[in-house]
């Protein structure tokens, strides 16, 4: 009766503990609200960070201004990584970021393209003429006034004269891949966007890169939120800024600053 009394005991302690291990929750991913141009380096560096062991990032990818925007409604992210200064310092000066975590992590440089088979050639510079390679069509953009790549577009060609002889053939996208997108499928004839997305996409070719001096330098800042909680998102952000993220934005054409920003709160 001991025997048998011992063993229920014993099966009733296996039970419970089975039962506590398929009850326990999994650890809760870090949310990372992106930009739309690094989607391509953030999907590899999601699943490198969950080869270490960690939850992999759920990451939300759009134009900075809409995922700015987003925070500052209460959206729940963990980090906030913009394609310009200008977002960060958006939220930064609601105290929607966390003192001393902005680092101005990567670089960009920003192109001209067109359909991979177009003929289109244009002589960039000074008085740079988009109308005879445009023909009939229009210029594919982020949204001039509040996507990063849509404003740097507009800085550079007013730097080169071009932009009065454009502004009304203008096709405005929600973000840098949207433009991407009407020119990869030949719905546009000429677009702007960053290196990176040129690369991302077999469909399109470079046909010129806007100097460097025409619009200003773009930087990729990371934070993380005033709200983060996941205990990941620290050690992600670290990630962010380790050797094997370094490699993969490398591989997408991003050139690496990982620099803490001076001026940052």
């Amino acid at each position: 009766m001991a025997l048998l009394t011992r063993t229920r005991f014993l099966a009733g302690l296996v039970a419970i503990t089975l039962a506590g291990t398929l009850s326990a929750p999994a650890a809760e991913a870090p949310t990372v609200f992106a930009a739309a141009s690094l989607k391509n380096a953030l999907d590899e560096i999601a699943g490198l960070f969950a080869k270490e062991g960690k939850p992999a990032p759920k990451v939300s990818y759009a134009a900075s201004n809409t995922l700015a925007k987003q925070i500052e409604q209460g959206a729940p992210a963990d980090l906030f990584f913009s394609a310009d200064l200008d977002w960060m310092d958006y939220l930064a000066k609601k105290d929607l970021i966390q003192p001393g975590t902005w680092v101005n992590l990567l670089a960009n440089s920003l192109v001209l393209i067109a359909p991979k088979d177009a003929k289109a050639e244009v002589t960039m510079g000074p008085g740079l003429d988009l109308t005879s390679a445009l023909g009939t069509g229009k210029l594919a953009m982020g949204n001039v006034d509040a996507v990063p790549a849509g404003k740097y577009g507009k800085a550079a060609l007013e730097k080169l004269g071009s932009w009065a002889a454009v502004k009304d053939r203008i096709a405005q996208a929600e973000s840098v891949r949207a433009a991407l997108l009407l020119v990869s499928r030949g719905e546009a004839p000429l677009g702007i966007v960053y290196a990176t997305d040129a690369a991302a996409d077999a469909n399109v070719r470079i046909v010129a890169t806007f100097p460097a001096d025409s619009h200003p330098a773009i930087v990729y800042p990371v934070a993380l939120t005033r709200d983060a909680r996941n205990p990941d998102a620290s050690a992600l952000l670290a990630y962010l800024r380790g050797p094997s993220a370094r490699a993969a934005f490398e591989k997408q054409g991003f050139t690496v600053l990982n620099r803490p920003a001076a001026t940052a709160p």
